[in-house]
Formats: C-alpha cells, structure tokens, sequence
C-alpha cells in the first residue's frame, strides 16, 4: 500500500472537532464573544467538569484561548481562522430537526442576523453584501470608490482593514443563505462601527444580533433604499 503525504495534519484537528459536545462548545462561541466555563456547559448541555475537560483539550489543540479577568477566566475562539473552518462545516453539514417552539425561534433569530465571529451574516449579512453592490460600491475587485467614500460616512477605518493580516474583503457562503455576507477585516470593521453606532445590538439568544430602529433607518439612508432592511423587526 503507497503513503501518500499531506501536506498538513488535519486528523487530530477534525478528531476534535467532531466530538459533539465540544461541536457545541465551539459553536457557541463563534458569536466572537469570551464565555465562562459554566455557561459553555450548559449550552452544550454537559456538567461542569466535563466542560472543563473538553475546554483543556480544545485549549491543546489551538483552538480556544483563554482571557483572564481576576478570579474569573473566560474561554474564546483563537482566531477568524478557526471560526471559518467551523462555518465551512455547517454549510456541508445536516441542519439538525427543530423539535420545539423556542427551537424554532432561536433558529429564526440566527436566520435573520447574527454574528459569524465578527462580522455580521443571515440575512442582515447578506442584504448588506447585496446593498453595496447594487449601488455600485463593491464589486469583484472589492471596494469602488463610492465604496470607500459610503465607509468613511459609516466610521469604517478601511486603511486599518487593509493593514490587517487576514483577507480584506472576501465574500463569505451564509450558511443559512446559501448565498454570501461580506467577510473578512473589511467586515468585522463593519459590524463593529455598526454596534458602535447602536444600529446592532446583541440578542438574547447567543450569536442572534438584533438591527435596531435606528439601525433600520440609518442604513435604509445609507444605501438610499429600504430593501435592505424590509425585513420584520425581531425582538
């Protein structure tokens, strides 16, 4: 039998990702969000120390982080590189059966806009993609012009996004969607000036953004329509 070398370890990777409650643990906090041990057990529906166990073995393997405040210690993705892997499979993954009401509420919530790290996705995400590229400000060089002058009135650092270390601009597959959300330092910086500005805000249920009234508004202004924002209002 021939061995055939690759060009990187993938097993142990996809080894812990595939367990299921660590699927979940990891899931949870692809909202870009620091969260305690506690709360990742209960969202992954395990006990305390088996959260625990499951945060140690994802901390070896490079996956999570951990950030220390005092006593507490809050546990995070260790980059927008693990949040993509973790995207990538829930396009090709099975969407599991919704079995009960708050089920299919949380699931409408993450449908309508959450964060994908951090930068916005659902279908807030992707009628923000579509906004710019209708009005000519985003095309497949990237930003145009007018693109850059629409981010400057937004409070987007773009030469900041620029400098960054990942990709500026890539379009994102939404995996609700199935069609793309701006990805990458352009769209962190997005979403970012839009919760400065109070246009987004967290929902209650984890990952879930919420575009605000004013939020409506504002970009309804911006892009000189209100098609991008025509959707209902969830509260």
């Amino acid at each position: 039998m021939e061995y055939i070398a690759a060009d990187a370890d993938i097993a142990p990777v996809a080894a812990l990702i595939a367990e299921p409650a660590r699927a979940a643990i990891l899931t949870a906090l692809l909202g870009g969000r620091a969260l305690a041990a506690g709360e990742l057990a209960r969202m992954a529906g395990v006990s305390a120390a088996t959260a625990s166990a499951h945060l140690a073995r994802l901390l070896d393997g490079g996956l999570v982080d951990v950030v220390r405040q005092g006593r507490h210690r809050y546990y995070r993705l260790a980059g927008h590189e693990i949040a993509e892997v973790l995207e990538a499979l829930a396009r090709v993954g099975t969407r599991p059966p919704v079995r009960s009401l708050r089920q299919s509420r949380q699931a409408r919530l993450l449908a309508e806009a959450r964060t994908c790290y951090d930068h916005l996705a659902g279908r807030a995400g992707v009628g923000l993609l579509d906004g710019l590229k209708r009005g000519g400000h985003f095309d497949g060089h990237g930003l145009t012009g007018s693109g850059e002058s629409l981010m400057s009135r937004l409070g987007v650092d773009v030469a900041r996004a620029r400098r960054s270390r990942r990709l500026f601009a890539p379009e994102c597959l939404d995996w609700t969607e199935r069609r793309a959300h701006l990805g990458g330092a352009l769209g962190a910086a997005v979403t970012e000036a839009l919760f400065e500005r109070g246009w987004l805000r967290r929902g209650s249920v984890p990952r879930a953004v919420i575009v605000t009234d004013a939020g409506r508004e504002g970009l309804a202004e911006l892009f000189g329509s209100k098609e991008l924002t025509s959707g209902t209002p969830v509260t």
